[in-house]
């Protein structure tokens, strides 16, 4: 049977997948990055697993994979196949595609950024299917996103499209890694609300699902907290908005999963914002933490499938 290979790496664990032409799953598997041992322990790691993956579908689907596609963190250089920088893998210049086309025999490999992977899978066949244009984001460690046209992820002209959460909403605000100071990631990730709740409630172990469930509570405190993560989020949505017009804005990540807690004062908030500007439904990501694993199987499928234009 036909197959593609999926790898969804993290920064400690990696999710893969064989992936048949429909996106049918045919098999899953996890494992850890290695990270523990260094950036080419977590290199080898990955190679190891493409191969095993391979011979999986030797073994069991009657071929090899027909392709691959892996999304990883950090920057990635898609069209070179280089994944640039990622701070959670230790990597630099890691040319992926060129070691995991070697590994597996020369077939085609796809090289994705995690969020802008995971954003392709929930635009085509997630939360956003059916829509032309869309934009996810992903509310996690940090705030990343994914802009979504006739059903592709936009990268850029350097591979830098839908860094939303390095949107000052905050001028003068908290000082950010990237160098600016009031980015929206420092106010509204779910790291900046677990950080937040825990000096403000005494316990250094509070996380932001903490707070969330303080919000539903009644507690007043989690109540002001939320409310700064919330304004500051729909600051720099109604900026992304202005910019893109997305007819369905995708929220996911680790604060999405607060639910209808974060999403009615989102949309509230966002709504009386906008003034020219058209409201686009606001709705919760639907693929969880398979997404990147369908969208480097999209990835891969994808190509397989392309056409290419003969020269005139």
């Amino acid at each position: 049977m036909r197959h593609v290979i999926a790898l969804d790496v993290g920064g400690t664990g990696m999710k893969a997948a064989l992936v048949g032409a429909g996106g049918e799953l045919l098999h899953q598997a996890r494992r850890a990055t290695g990270r523990q041992r260094g950036p080419d322990a977590v290199v080898d790691a990955i190679l190891d697993f493409a191969a095993e993956l391979r011979g999986y579908g030797e073994l069991h689907l009657g071929e090899p994979a027909a392709a691959a596609g892996v999304a990883v963190p950090g920057i990635v250089d898609a069209g070179r196949g280089i994944a640039v920088y990622s701070a959670n893998l230790g990597w630099r210049d890691v040319p992926m595609r060129r070691l995991l086309g070697d590994r597996l025999g020369g077939v085609p490999v796809a090289l994705g950024h995690d969020v802008r992977t995971g954003g392709l899978a929930e635009g085509r066949v997630g939360a956003g299917q059916g829509a032309d244009r869309f934009l996810f984001i992903a509310l996690g460690t940090g705030i990343a996103g994914a802009i979504g046209i006739d059903g592709g992820v936009e990268a850029g002209a350097h591979g830098f499209a839908g860094e939303i959460g390095h949107i000052v909403v905050r001028p003068g605000g908290t000082p950010c890694p990237c160098e600016q100071h009031g980015c929206l990631e420092r106010y509204a990730s779910a790291a900046a609300v677990s950080e937040a709740w825990a000096r403000v409630s005494g316990d250094p172990a509070a996380d932001a699902a903490d707070c969330a469930q303080a919000v539903g509570s009644g507690d007043p405190r989690a109540q002001d907290v939320w409310r700064d993560a919330v304004d500051a989020l729909a600051d720099g949505l109604v900026t992304a908005l202005t910019l893109l017009d997305p007819r369905t804005l995708i929220i996911g990540g680790g604060l999405a999963e607060a639910g209808e807690t974060l999403f009615t004062p989102l949309r509230d908030a966002v709504r009386r914002r906008i003034t020219f500007q058209k409201l686009p439904s606001i709705v919760p990501a639907a693929l969880g933490d398979t997404a990147g694993c369908l969208g480097a199987g999209l990835l891969a499928w994808d190509l397989l499938t392309a056409t290419v234009t003969p020269r005139r």
